[in-house]
């Protein structure tokens, strides 16, 4: 019997090792098969962009396509709306896309978006071009810099057209579009809808949403040198990535109109700094202003004469304070201001364009802040004196003493050595001429000649001053 219970104890307790393993076994095929599950649905790692391509937006999109090719995400999307921008920032871009090892899908969303001019040819050097219905593409025509055109202009304006064509004949080939219709947006601004371009070869597909475009897209093939391979992205997540705070920050303030402003704001602190030291408030503020207007310029095409002629306009505003001009240096601070904001930007793009009315308004509200410090600052500096040496003349009082070339006055709850060019009995009224070095006063009859006649005396009082 107890042979028995000692041989079920041991099945009991092999029977328990072998239910773990087993547990443990079908456990580690459960995990398996879910983690492979997961691993089988599609990521599609995506940014958007909605405004202008600037370095910003051109940094922000490479450093993302950097990153998920070392990810090996299945596919990239990048979600466009956009009215062009910088050829430089255009070409940066294009160049991550080119060099991507994943596909990249450029789809034109949502409803009423667009991808004219930079955006156009952003489109065309995609993996998969999409356009949701509703949206259109072109107007790449490149836009020259200034006002009127001379010969060598045009000559340059030829030069540069050509490069763009070919530029977009090229991309179109590689992507295996209509190279035709890719030449006709540039040269003739030609802008097509979706269903447009997707009739001349433009793009891919037309989706309304992005599980249309997978479901349309998924199984096509793509080029990666001579490999043909085929895009997986049936019931893809779409994993987005915004903008850091900086790229934020920087994309915000390279709005020329918000730059301009804080160029502004800048130079009016400063102004007020210099004007008035100690007041500190103003100049941090100005300072900070400086500063990420400078930080935005990064971001822009910028005329450094027109911030020169800004600066010599604070300048000129500055020597008002110390130079007698009757207001030459104020007209001429206005006029450097207002020809400085018109150049300040070089581009022929609206988006890339102060606003006249803002510079009209920023001249004007600047000029008119400035003027005000200026007066009050004026003001001030013609002001009598309250205090100190200069402070006493004018002061009345009464001569304690009879005062003549000494004697003893009563002036400002206060008893002084004085000294007068006529003599002044003891009792009378007095007013302060001025004070010498040794803290004397030179004093008069307070119903006398005036002020300014006294101070400067005919009779030898000079000589007893250094009594």
């Amino acid at each position: 019997m107890i042979d028995a219970l000692c041989s079920l104890k041991i099945f009991g307790r092999r029977f328990g090792v072998v239910f773990m393993l087993v547990s443990l076994a079908i456990s580690l095929v459960l995990l398996r098969m879910a983690f492979s599950a997961v691993n089988e649905t599609p990521r599609v790692e995506a940014v958007r962009i909605a405004g202008p391509i600037n370095p910003v937006v051109a940094e922000f999109v490479t450093d993302q396509l950097a990153r998920v090719n070392l990810e090996n995400a299945d596919a990239f999307l990048l979600e466009l709306d956009t009215p062009g921008g910088l050829d430089s920032a255009m070409r940066q871009i294009i160049k991550g896309i080119l060099g991507s090892n994943i596909p990249v899908i450029v789809f034109v969303s949502p409803a009423g978006a667009r991808a004219a001019s930079a955006g156009a040819l952003i489109t065309l050097s995609a993996d998969f071009a999409v356009m949701a219905p509703g949206t259109n593409i072109g107007a790449a025509h490149p836009v020259s810099i200034g006002g009127g055109q001379k010969a060598s202009d045009d000559v340059m304006m030829n030069k540069v057209i050509e490069d763009a064509a070919a530029y977009a004949r090229s991309l179109a080939a590689r992507r295996g579009r209509d190279a035709s219709w890719a030449e006709k947006m540039v040269r003739e601004s030609v802008s097509i809808s979706a269903t447009e371009a997707l009739r001349y070869g433009i793009v891919d597909v037309v989706a309304d949403n992005f599980d249309g475009l997978f479901q349309k897209l998924h199984g096509r093939n793509y080029q990666r040198g001579d490999v043909a391979r085929k895009l997986s992205c049936k019931g893809a997540v779409v994993e987005w990535t915004a903008m850091d705070w900086r790229q934020k920050i920087l994309n915000a303030v390279s709005d020329p109109n918000v730059a301009y402003m804080l160029l502004m704001l800048g130079i009016l602190g400063v102004f007020f700094e210099i004007s008035q030291p100690g007041v500190i408030l103003p100049g941090a503020i100005g300072g900070i202003s400086l500063l990420l207007a400078l930080f935005a310029f990064q971001a822009l095409p910028v005329n450094y004469v027109g911030i020169l002629l800004i600066l010599l306009a604070l300048v000129l505003f500055v020597l008002e304070v110390k130079v007698t001009s009757f207001g030459m240096l104020t007209i001429g601070g206005v006029v450097s201001m207002t020809l400085g904001s018109l150049m300040l930007f070089e581009h022929a793009e609206p988006f890339f364009r102060v606003s006249k009315a803002l510079v009209a308004c920023s001249v004007i509200v600047v000029s008119g802040l400035c003027l005000l410090v200026l007066y009050y600052v004026v003001r001030a500096q013609r002001r009598r004196f309250v205090s100190g040496r200069e402070g006493m003349a004018g002061l009345t009082g009464e001569a304690l003493t009879e005062v003549h070339q000494g004697g003893q006055v009563f002036v400002h709850g206060e008893y002084w050595r004085a000294f007068s060019v006529e003599p002044i009995a003891r009792g009378e009224s007095i007013v302060v001429v001025r004070m010498v070095d040794n803290m004397r006063l030179e004093v008069r009859r307070a119903n006398s000649l005036p002020l300014q006649e006294a101070a400067y005396p005919t009779s030898g009082s000079d000589k007893e001053d250094g009594k």
